[in-house]
């Protein structure tokens, strides 16, 4: 069993560990502290571990050593069984386990995610398998797999879908390697590109027509995502509590995944927004509708509205009937970011309403919206809209 301790002479940390029947000393330039024996401890124990295995070589951990010149051109014998020592726990229940450990700090939307994430793609990929002995090869292999085609028709996972299925197993195998002492498999792959953000936004002109020609009552609802910003689940689970008409506030506290209320996506999402007047027009107008409930924007019995239904039902067919480009709806949003941008609003002002934590996204995903003028607080996009006042289809 090798040991870290420190040099009589100078203080400094050393390992101390055999090596085919070699004792071995290499010192660092660390000092005798906790936090460096903790981690020089953590490195040792890979070191026997590799040790173990038949895998240790002296010069990777070791480059400049004279020892590690010793062990060059010698061969470690090999173990006669280079099993995970102790054994580990299969897949399917350190998963388990892990999962339960960490649950208490996810959202409930993240929560779902993962169960289905686990139950779908990991447990019946790796489930029986030790998680000491799963190798990067099949954890590549498997990530290809996701990736190729399935049948003759359908076309495998997008990258960005494989990475959020991949990230949860690249923990799960982090976690077991750090708690049962063994090297995780997953040291060096790398998450696969993603495609930048297709921002596809509408016009003023398209938004005009599309809220002129959309079903009277969802009219406001429509008026209200293209001109605040707000993700999805944000106006769908928009209170009326939340709506503060002489401020010409909105406040983002909560929002509706699948169904269900929950926090919002991040904690910059919970925010302020400023109403433009559309909006402030759009929410006066509903309040006559369903102000006398809990949510702005809700079916007959008061619950918020079902999204793939809203949009499979309103917003695809109203696209179609006018000739424009399917877009999906999230569009709004950006619609919203770029309308801002053109009317030369301050992007801090717009990361601020959008829920951003700096500008670096407006920057990153906006950047050929951005103007060279910029202004301040909202005014230049009221000014904007003014233009097109004659239009009821953006104030009334």
């Amino acid at each position: 069993m090798g040991s870290v301790r420190a040099r009589k002479e100078n203080g400094l940390l050393i390992f101390d560990f055999r090596f085919q029947g070699v004792r071995c000393r290499e010192q660092t330039t660390l000092q005798d502290t906790a936090e460096n024996r903790r981690k020089m401890e953590k490195v040792l124990k890979k070191i026997e571990a590799e040790i173990t295995l038949g895998t240790f070589e002296y010069s990777a951990y070791f480059p400049n050593s004279p020892t590690a010149r010793k062990f060059e051109n010698q061969v470690q014998p090999e173990m006669p069984h280079p099993a995970v020592s102790p054994s580990t726990p299969v897949f399917k229940e350190f998963a388990s386990e892990w999962f339960e450990e960490n649950a208490v700090g996810w959202k409930r939307s993240y929560k779902d995610t993962l169960q289905i994430t686990l139950k779908r793609y990991l447990v019946p990929e790796f489930g029986g398998r030790e998680v000491g002995r799963i190798t990067k090869g099949e954890i590549l292999k498997f990530r290809s797999a996701l990736a190729k085609v399935t049948n003759g028709t359908k076309i495998g996972l997008s990258p960005d879908r494989i990475n959020h299925i991949m990230t949860p197993l690249r923990m799960i195998l982090n976690e077991a390697a750090d708690r049962y002492e063994f090297n995780t498999p997953y040291l060096g792959i790398k998450q696969l590109r993603v495609p930048k953000t297709d921002v596809d936004p509408f016009s003023l002109d398209e938004v005009k027509v599309f809220l002129a020609n959309v079903r009277p009552d969802f009219k406001n609802y429509y008026k209200v995502r293209f001109f605040s910003g707000m993700r999805t689940g944000e106006i769908d689970g928009l209170k009326w509590q939340y709506v503060n008409f002489e401020r010409r506030e909105i406040y983002v506290r909560d929002t509706i995944v699948s169904g269900q209320e929950d926090t919002t996506k991040t904690v910059q999402s919970q925010r302020t927004i400023q109403m433009a007047q559309p909006v402030y027009d759009a929410l006066m107008s509903q309040k006559t509708v369903t102000g006398g409930g809990k949510f702005v924007f809700c079916n007959r019995a008061g619950a918020p509205y079902s999204y793939h239904n809203i949009t499979n039902r309103i917003w695809y067919p109203t696209l179609e009937r006018l000739g424009m480009k399917r877009r999906v709806p999230y569009q709004t949003r950006h619609t919203t970011a770029t309308l801002w941008l053109a009317s030369g609003e301050n992007p801090e002002w717009i990361a601020r309403q959008m829920g951003h934590a700096n500008t670096k996204m407006l920057f990153t995903v906006y950047s050929r919206f951005i103007p060279n003028l910029t202004r301040q607080d909202g005014s230049a996009f009221e000014r904007l809209l003014s233009t097109h006042r004659a239009d009821s289809g953006v104030t009334s």
